[in-house]
């Protein structure tokens, strides 16, 4: 158990943030997200401000890190599984951190459901699970149809920010990501996380496999008509990761199991 004033440590590195006395801890769990659709955020926040939305947060070492750096930004952190979130609330209530909301929902599912058309400022997406298992191809987060939300999602001025170690995913999602956004990939690590912003970065990176990352603004010559032509036209995410070794895999080293 960690003490007041302490910081807390993952895989040797540092977490934003001390550890604050009992009372002074903030809740941050969305126990059950709101029936009003699109959320209302100000109702949540108690204030306006940019919107962060960490998908598949994983343990929240990302949306924690970002919250305690961006006071002036609200984040919300989802993840389809209730054991993680856990994870990610405590370290966030153990902040104080009052910008930050977490919940147990799908990234597809909040998308469509939950957002209103062009209200966040930042969507991240850090290796989402590719599924080696090509009959499990389905359950692939990143097809057209999620990037189509994510773009009707966005602000004009929105940054989608992606990450894969799946070098199959990477190439799939380079195919497909420039048609709905201005897309750049970034060939070095976050400046200001040298280390990694995901616990399944610092992982990877310390098994030596190469990180791809993107981000990219929302194309401003698209409309939703023109989205739904281009879902019609791209490709699903059905290829194959078995043809697409990752270069940090050279070596001979195994493939682990998952964990954000």
């Amino acid at each position: 158990m960690l003490e007041p004033g302490q910081i807390e440590t993952e895989l040797g590195l540092p977490i934003p943030g001390q550890i604050l006395p009992p009372e002074q801890w903030a809740r941050t769990a969305l126990k059950k997200l709101p029936e009003q659709r699109p959320i209302d955020w100000t109702d949540i926040f108690g204030r306006q401000a940019p919107l962060v939305l960490d998908l598949g947060c994983g343990n929240g070492r990302f949306v924690v890190t970002s919250a305690v750096r961006r006071p002036t930004h609200d984040h919300v952190g989802l993840d389809i599984l209730p054991l993680v979130i856990r994870y990610a609330t405590r370290r966030a209530n153990q902040r104080g951190l009052h910008n930050v909301r977490l919940a147990v929902c799908g990234a597809y599912e909040f998308l469509e459901q939950y957002v209103a058309p062009h209200s966040i400022a930042e969507i991240h997406l850090y290796h989402p699970q590719p599924y080696h298992d090509l009959d499990r191809a389905y359950r692939r987060v990143v097809t057209p149809e999620f990037l189509a939300l994510v773009w009707r999602s966005l602000d004009p001025q929105g940054r989608f920010v992606i990450q894969t170690d799946s070098l199959a995913y990477w190439r799939y999602i380079l195919q497909i990501a420039p048609t709905m956004f201005q897309f750049e990939t970034r060939m070095t690590p976050w400046p200001e996380d040298p280390h990694g912003r995901t616990r399944r970065e610092i992982i990877a990176r310390r098994q030596g496999l190469a990180i791809f990352r993107g981000e990219g603004l929302p194309r401003q010559d698209l409309d939703e008509q023109s989205l739904a032509l281009l879902m019609t036209q791209l490709p699903p995410p059905n290829f194959d990761t078995t043809d697409n070794e990752n270069p940090g895999r050279r070596h001979g080293k195994k493939r682990k199991r998952r964990r954000r």
